[in-house]
């Protein structure tokens, strides 16, 4: 995570970026950060936490089909209402559903309004800039009354790994893209350090409402949130609490109307019923799956399957692809101890994305041993009939058995010892791969030959 650089109360934008991890790194630099998986929820659950915490919020409830939408709607009692698509991205109110429907934050005026919004948006594909173009299916949406609001802010609290500990964020531009307002107005981006020891003091929580502008008949009622709020990220186990907007309204109250909460995975035995609200349909198939075998893997958009040990050497490996003109495909670290058999689930998880041409397997053998790693590799080159071509680079323990391993298989892996050498090769197998397609040329690239 980027160092930090506090002045006056305000943050960097190199600081602001840092602190914003999760919303700012991409995925491959936050788990080479971090090799930890952390849950995110549903909006619908962060309400419910956040309502159970004692934290004011507007009421909502969820419903899973059109006329439970239509029933909740009717039974909230308020004349408007919003229609919040429940899926697991950013960008909802900007995105497009699969039915046409332009946007997954709506508001309505009636419950017919909502019952025609939910029934645009339950069990279609929802597509952000977050989601890719494969979008994410919604399977439910949360009816909120609306609220009107004087002012909005932005909140949220993350730990900081400069401070070893967490820190609050906030700013007095909230309800819009934190990300712009980090890029265009870093000065507005105000952050307060936590004490993990002692915890947050009522006079800091103060200082922070006061900084974020809260007029002075909310300040308390701000402070007060944020002590609940920082109550919770400590109890919960959350690696990231983001509250947008929190806002001041008419009458003097001050409601959180959006939340989004996520959770450190190493917490799973101490929050066994949060993770027990995981959705599996929001995440990547092949990320699920890598997560069974113990791997780490993270589905990127290039046509270079990587196979590495150690997220510093991924990255490394995956620079140089980029630097002699390929696009990886995935980030995939094996870890320190990986077995053959993990190995072998690790190819399978590569060759599953069709967009792989070539694959570029690299090791440097410490606590991992070159030779287990060759044995995973003919395994899978010998079971799962790969059709795609190998480059594996070997070195450190037992790189001589490797590679008598891979001599005696008498399969078509290419070996190189020298790193550039491996990625100018994988390139170069993967754009003639690419090219042969192009053309509607069958490409096979049979294992043994």
């Amino acid at each position: 995570m980027a160092s930090c650089l506090y002045k006056s109360g305000c943050m960097s934008l190199k600081a602001a970026r840092g602190l914003l991890s999760s919303r700012l790194l991409t995925p491959s630099l936050a788990l080479a950060n971090d090799k930890k998986r952390n849950l995110s929820v549903h909006e619908y659950i962060s309400y419910d936490l956040l309502e159970s915490a004692g934290i004011p919020t507007p009421k909502a409830e969820v419903a899973k089909t059109s006329q439970q939408a239509y029933e909740i709607a009717k039974s909230l009692g308020a004349e408007d209402v919003v229609v919040k698509a429940q899926v697991l991205a950013g960008g909802r109110g900007k995105g497009t559903f699969e039915s046409g429907l332009k946007g997954g934050v709506k508001l309505a005026y009636s419950p017919e309004e909502v019952k025609e919004l939910a029934d645009q948006m339950i069990g279609k594909k929802l597509i952000t800039k977050q989601t890719g173009e494969e979008g994410r299916i919604c399977s439910s949406v949360l009816i909120v009354e609306r609220m009107y609001s004087r002012r909005e802010y932005y909140f949220a609290i993350t730990m900081d790994r400069t401070h070893m500990g967490p820190v609050l964020i906030g700013s007095s531009q909230g309800g819009v893209n934190i990300e712009e307002v980090a890029e265009e107005t870093p000065e507005a981006i105000i952050a307060e350090p936590i004490d993990i020891a002692t915890g947050i003091q009522r006079e800091q929580a103060e200082s922070m409402a006061k900084k974020m502008g809260f007029s002075d008949k909310c300040v308390s009622q701000a402070a007060d949130c944020f002590i609940k709020l920082y109550n919770l990220f400590i109890e919960k186990d959350c690696t990231m609490v983001e509250i947008n907007p929190l806002t001041e309204d008419n009458n003097g109250n001050v409601l959180c109307m959006d939340a989004k909460m996520n959770f450190d995975d190493n917490a799973a035995f101490r929050q066994e019923h949060i993770f027990s609200l995981r959705d599996r349909t929001q995440e990547d198939a092949r990320e699920v799956k890598a997560a069974e075998y113990d791997l780490n893997y993270i589905q990127l958009d290039g046509d270079i399957g990587c196979l590495v040990n150690g997220a510093g050497l991924a990255m490394a490996t995956m620079d140089i692809i980029k630097l002699n003109g390929g696009s990886p495909a995935n980030f995939l670290d094996v870890g320190g101890g990986a077995t053959a058999e993990q190995v072998k689930h690790a190819f399978n998880l590569i060759t599953s994305d069709p967009k792989v041409q070539s694959i570029l397997v690299n090791i440097f053998g410490g606590i991992m041993r070159c030779d287990i790693i060759a044995q995973g590799i003919i395994s899978a080159a010998s079971e799962l009939d790969l059709k795609v071509p190998i480059v594996v680079r070997l070195q450190g323990t037992q790189v001589e058995d490797a590679k008598a391993l891979i001599d005696a298989s008498q399969l078509r892996i290419l070996a190189c010892d020298d790193l550039d050498e491996a990625a100018k090769k994988v390139v170069r197998l993967s754009t003639i791969v690419g090219l042969a397609k192009d053309v509607d040329l069958k490409v096979n690239f049979q294992l043994p030959i």
